[in-house]
């Protein structure tokens, strides 16, 4: 069910929140979390889609907050319960003009009580995420540096003004590629790892990440190059383990297999396929405290990371 607020108030969303969930019987005790999902302009129905499909695992309250500060002062409401809403419930605000310009007054008074509160910028996120308006009453800030508008140096960004709290879904969909290559190393024989090398798509956030994991966890020199979009146009495309026995390879060849090879054993494909968006979701909101290992990436493994190698 969608009930349309149009030219209202927080406090009237508020109130028609509670009637609604009077008249359904629906309670919001079983809820966890607030989750606040801040876009400028547009809302992207896909990124609600995903917060629903993960409040299955994760019971919460959505918040979209879509501010435009052009045109004159309103605020446009939506709520939507039941099928509309997977087991969340969501609340659609869009604020225009000068409604548009405090944000933390258009969110404060529809946070659950005593719940944990998560924002997450699906695009355009502020500078400072941790210093933001909506970021200053988060446990958790969730930005996606894969986005638009998409900047190589957005990475170098994040690790200037990281606060603990932040995380990045270009880390989240490292997590299977990172259990892999973890799996790998811990099977005999058991030679130390003495370089590697990774390569992916110009676009991919997620190969610097790995490639900084890679030289923190292991202690070794990286390599690591962005391909042309020609010859891989998305995410990452392989890593190689360099050891005293030969190479270990694995590549992937398409959006879901990749191809294992290590010396003295026959190829195995493995499935490896990209993660979804509600995937990402669902998992960052399975902590709600600071992700040590993303802030250790992001400042230590960064710092001590070089330049790709057509930069070098």
């Amino acid at each position: 069910m969608i009930i349309d607020l149009p030219d209202t108030s927080v406090s009237e969303v508020a109130k028609r929140l509670v009637s609604v969930r009077e008249e359904g019987g629906a309670v919001a005790l079983g809820r966890v979390l607030t989750l606040i999902i801040k876009s400028k302009r547009t809302l992207d129905e896909a990124v609600i889609d995903a917060a629903n499909d993960a409040s299955r695992e994760h019971p919460m309250r959505v918040i979209v907050l879509v501010t435009d500060s052009r045109g004159e002062a309103k605020l446009d409401a939506e709520i939507r319960v039941g099928g509309d809403a997977g087991a969340s419930e969501v609340i659609v605000l869009r604020a225009f003009g000068p409604a548009a310009s405090n944000e933390e007054t258009l969110i404060t008074g529809l946070l659950l009580p005593d719940a944990p509160v998560v924002v997450w910028w699906p695009d355009e996120p502020p500078a400072r995420p941790g210093k933001d308006a909506l970021g200053r009453i988060a446990q958790r800030r969730i930005t996606d540096t894969s986005t638009a508008p998409y900047a190589p140096d957005r990475l170098r960004q994040l690790d200037l003004v990281y606060t603990p709290g932040d995380t990045d879904l270009a880390w989240t969909r490292l997590t299977r590629w990172r259990e892999q290559l973890a799996a790998v190393l811990d099977q005999p024989p058991f030679e130390p790892v003495t370089g590697v090398e990774v390569r992916g798509a110009s676009t991919s956030p997620s190969t610097a990440l790995l490639a900084a994991w890679l030289g923190m966890a292991l202690e070794v020199p990286v390599e690591w190059s962005y391909e042309a979009p020609e010859t891989w146009a998305h995410g990452i495309h392989s890593v190689v383990l360099k050891r005293a026995d030969g190479d270990i390879v694995l590549e992937r060849h398409s959006a879901t297999h990749a191809t294992l090879t290590q010396p003295g054993q026959p190829d195995h494909v493995l499935l490896l396929p990209r993660r979804s968006l509600r995937e990402c979701i669902a998992e960052e909101l399975r902590r709600l405290d600071p992700d040590l290992l993303y802030g250790r990436v992001l400042t230590d493994g960064w710092e001590r990371l070089g330049p790709p190698a057509e930069e070098a």
